[in-house]
């Protein structure tokens, strides 16, 4: 197995210092980044099994990093340090598409067992939705499931990993209606109680690239009091 590698942003340095001993005791390759602009530079240099990302820091804060890293096609893991006073910051890592978070003060067997547990789920999900080499096509939609393009009448759309992966389990169950707990679990592999809202910015983001007109969505619909579905839009039939 490849040894993973794993980006520490974090700028207090004792802090920083005693994650990256324990993750290397771990056997993972470890970078530390002591503030946000080196930690920015450090997340595009390369890719990363991981990425550890502390909300407050110097220069562009954990939040922005996050924003940056989810507008790439390549998707990493990422989980956030948060303070305790900090729920807002949390709910907003959660929903700019952070996979976790840990709260400070914690303890670094926490922290293992949550970054093990992080990397056991993608491992599953990787399993999972491994390429099937197939495309669907939802009305004007197609979507290559191995290629992870996104074309609407032949018109390329650009995607996040995650909307990619929202918008292929939908295509892959049209009709079916799912609440934001399903998509939770279903989606981003693991369930946040109480972050369901985390799905509505998604579908909001993913709606507004897809849809003619968001107002009126044709391809994901929302059914009032249970979730959402994928409708394939009925095409007039030419006059002849």
């Amino acid at each position: 197995m490849k040894q993973r590698n794993i980006l520490v942003v974090e700028d207090e340095p004792d802090i920083a210092d005693l994650i990256a001993l324990h993750l290397r005791d771990e056997g993972f390759a470890v970078t530390v980044a002591r503030d946000g602009h080196e930690g920015m530079r450090h997340a595009f240099a390369r890719e990363w099994d991981l990425v550890l990302l502390d909300i407050r820091l110097p220069g562009p804060d954990g939040l922005s990093i996050c924003r940056a890293l989810r507008t790439e096609k390549n998707y990493v893991p990422i989980l956030m340090l948060t303070s305790k006073s900090s729920e807002l910051d949390r709910v907003l890592g959660l929903e700019l598409g952070a996979d976790d978070y840990l709260v400070k003060p914690f303890s670094i067997g926490e922290l293992l067992a949550r970054i093990k547990a992080l990397f056991r789920r993608i491992d599953a999900m990787t399993r999972k939705h491994q390429p099937e080499d197939t495309s669907v096509c939802v009305g004007a939609l197609q979507i290559n499931s191995s290629s992870r393009e996104v074309r609407i009448d032949q018109a390329s759309v650009d995607l996040t990993a995650r909307e990619f992966d929202l918008l292929l389990h939908f295509a892959k169950h049209p009709g079916r209606v799912f609440n934001r707990a399903q998509l939770l679990d279903s989606v981003w592999g693991f369930g946040h109680e109480g972050y369901e809202h985390t799905v509505n910015s998604h579908i909001n983001r993913l709606r507004g690239k897809i849809e003619p007109d968001c107002n009126q969505p044709r391809y994901i619909v929302t059914v009032w009091g249970v979730g959402y579905k994928l409708e394939t839009p009925v095409v007039a039939a030419a006059n002849v």
